[in-house]
């Protein structure tokens, strides 16, 4: 026997929760000192083989005020040198890798290979970018942005994503800038939550 429908009105909607406090618990135990996981799909993408250059991503994320978050989780998905995403083509390049904020300073860290340009959906190429996903205490759903590369300036210029942003100072906030590391090439790329220089963020 079939259980009759329930009205439309008699439904509520679910209630909504954020990240919480014990994000890194669950999603990144490492960092609140619980080594629970026999395979750690940590921060870094990088491995014996792996074709491209290898860079350093790190920066800050910060509140509208400028102070640091300090319990931000970040996820970020990218193609490989040549444009390619995960799988076979890609030569068994993850693309994808996680990290936290530290809980000092708000800075994260990922250690990865500068991706090549993508062929969008249109036929059109997009810049070399990565993705990132960002959920922390207080944000209801997870925040969607990109990350360009400063010296990517042609690239850039054609991209179909930065070329549906309105001002050059928005394009600005997607774009992350050279900076020196002992480590290598490495980019900073801060991402703002609110205020004036609040980062761009997709709605996907």
């Amino acid at each position: 026997m079939n259980p009759l429908p329930i009205p439309q009105a008699v439904l509520r909607e679910t209630a909504s929760q954020t990240a919480g406090p014990y994000v890194h618990i669950g999603l990144a135990p490492q960092q609140a000192g619980f080594d629970i996981f026999q395979c750690r799909l940590g921060s870094s993408l990088l491995a014996d083989g792996l074709e491209g250059q290898a860079i350093v991503l790190h920066g800050q994320v910060l509140d509208g005020a400028g102070a640091p978050v300090r319990d931000a989780l970040l996820e970020i998905w990218q193609a490989d040198a040549h444009g390619r995403y995960a799988g076979a083509e890609a030569g068994g390049f993850r693309g994808w890798a996680r990290a936290c904020t530290d809980f000092d300073s708000g800075g994260y860290r990922f250690d990865t290979i500068k991706p090549g340009r993508v062929m969008g959906r249109d036929g059109r190429w997009m810049a070399p970018h990565i993705n990132v996903w960002l959920v922390a205490r207080g944000i209801n759903l997870g925040l969607h942005t990109r990350i360009y590369f400063a010296d990517e300036a042609e690239a850039n210029a054609a991209d179909p994503v930065l070329n549906l942003i309105d001002g050059e100072a928005r394009r600005q906030t997607l774009l992350a800038l050279p900076d020196s590391s002992s480590d290598g090439l490495a980019y900073r790329f801060d991402i703002h939550l609110q205020g004036e220089r609040e980062t761009v963020f997709f709605e996907l």
